[in-house]
């Protein structure tokens, strides 16, 4: 009966029938009881149908019993039936909740920061907690590990600016960057710090600027907080929250324009409990594409070396060039990858794009342990081949280094290696001839950029 009253009265069932219940029987049954009745006697014999006794009015004890009832019924049918109360914002009002109603509002307390090392005061005034300067590093370097166990203000001086530099073999490229390379230092913190950005613009074009983090829970990313002007400062602080392997970049419009010359980098924000297992050694690699028009003609005849970026080529989704770190050969012949026979070498790979989707592999070893989409809380894949890392995405791999020898990192998708997709992690150490061994020594192929 309850619920076709609540229905025809619009009343929220799941949240009130036991307020609706309580109510409807205080003024159905209370009501009369409670009432001053007339002084009015009544024929007992009416009530039990006989004639033999005296008529009589009805007793005091019996509108106690007919009062009790009711309110003992509605006391305890009350918690039963009342369950959560969802308040407006989204709440939940009182202290029990019910996972089954609400699924996601356990989850989300579950994954919520522990703030056990905070005050309240501190937890809402970022200034109050202790300053420390984030470590900064050029790709394909990782900063050290993060050993404390307390929540921080973690200072991140970024700059901007524009400078022409390699791209290829034959050309070169002008290069919008954060703190001086493409891909952008790695950045290292902890769930529960509060990432303090300030970004200086010095770029001389002209160009505004700003930092769109995957990890800052706010309108764009932060770029509304940073947007420098040519020769500005804009501070903006973030509580990190979520913890796991982020892209940063720019999105200063046109946005697209920005990342595809080169304004991106990773940020790994450490959980504050249960962080990836140590390792031997880490890198940190970016696959990215860039797209360039035809190089000009020099005043003696001869192309230029310099090129420019082309629009329509992005668009189109036609990438000149595939590349680790920026430029091509930047882990073949610059800084290829190193490790010895034994050693676990951990990789934060990101995929800036812009357009395409990269397929992470690297041939001669698999990924031991691969948290796929920067997921360092979920247990890793294990044992996996080839990792799909979609255009601003991120992800790390684990591998054992058991055989001595050049292993080569590429994007499967295995044209692309001729457009620059590829890099060396070399081994060094003793041979392992019971893992590995042939009749006749190992030879490589001769131009082969696979197997040097």
């Amino acid at each position: 009966m309850i619920p076709n009253v609540c229905s025809r009265l619009a009343i929220p069932t799941t949240a009130y029938r036991g307020r609706v219940f309580f109510t409807l029987a205080s003024k159905c049954l209370l009501r009369p009881i409670l009432t001053p009745q007339p002084s009015v006697t009544m024929p007992f014999s009416t009530l039990i149908g006989r004639t033999s006794r005296p008529q009589r009015a009805i007793p005091r004890l019996g509108r106690i019993f007919a009062l009790a009832v009711p309110v003992a019924a509605g006391i305890i049918m009350y918690p039963h039936l009342q369950g959560p109360a969802f308040l407006e914002s989204g709440g939940i009002e009182g202290a029990r909740a019910d996972p089954t109603l609400n699924p996601e509002s356990t989850k989300e307390m579950e994954s919520s920061p522990d703030p056990a090392t905070l005050s309240r005061e501190e937890f809402i005034d970022a200034s109050r907690l202790p300053k420390e300067k984030a470590v900064l590093t050029t790709a394909p370097d990782v900063p050290p590990r993060l050993t404390r166990d307390y929540p921080v203000l973690l200072q991140i001086p970024l700059t901007t600016s524009t400078k022409v530099e390699k791209l290829t073999n034959q050309y070169q490229y002008e290069k919008w960057n954060f703190n001086g390379s493409v891909p952008g230092p790695f950045i290292r913190a902890r769930e529960g710090d509060v990432a303090e950005i300030t970004l200086t613009n010095y770029d001389e074009t002209g160009n505004p600027h700003n930092i769109d983090c995957h990890a800052f829970l706010a309108p764009g990313g932060g770029s509304a907080l940073t947007t420098a002007e040519e020769g500005q400062t804009k501070i903006g602080r973030f509580r990190l929250l979520c913890p796991g392997l982020y892209v940063y970049h720019c999105a200063a419009a046109p946005v697209p324009v920005h990342i595809a010359n080169g304004m991106y980098g990773l940020m790994y924000v450490q959980p504050a409990k249960g962080d990836l297992p140590p390792v031997d050694r880490e890198y940190y690699v970016m696959q990215s594409e860039f797209y360039h028009e035809q190089p000009d003609v020099d005043d003696n005849g001869k192309p230029s070396s310099l090129v420019e970026f082309s629009y329509p080529k992005a668009l189109r989704g036609e990438p000149d060039l595939i590349v680790f770190n920026g430029h091509e050969g930047a882990l073949t012949t610059d800084k290829p990858l190193k490790a010895r026979v034994g050693e676990t070498v951990r990789i934060y790979f990101g995929n800036m794009g812009p357009n395409l989707t990269s397929s992470f592999h690297v041939i001669g070893s698999n990924l031991m342990k691969l948290y796929r989409d920067g997921d360092v809380l979920s247990p890793p894949a294990q044992y996996v081949q080839t990792a799909s890392v979609p255009a601003g995405g991120a992800t790390v791999v684990d591998m054992k280094m058991v055989v001595p020898g050049t292993y080569t990192l590429l994007d499967h998708a295995i044209f692309r290696l001729e457009k620059g997709a590829v890099g060396y992690l070399n081994v060094s150490g003793a041979t392992q001839p019971q893992i590995y061994e042939g009749e006749e020594p190992p030879s490589p192929c001769v131009g082969c950029k696979l197997h040097p």
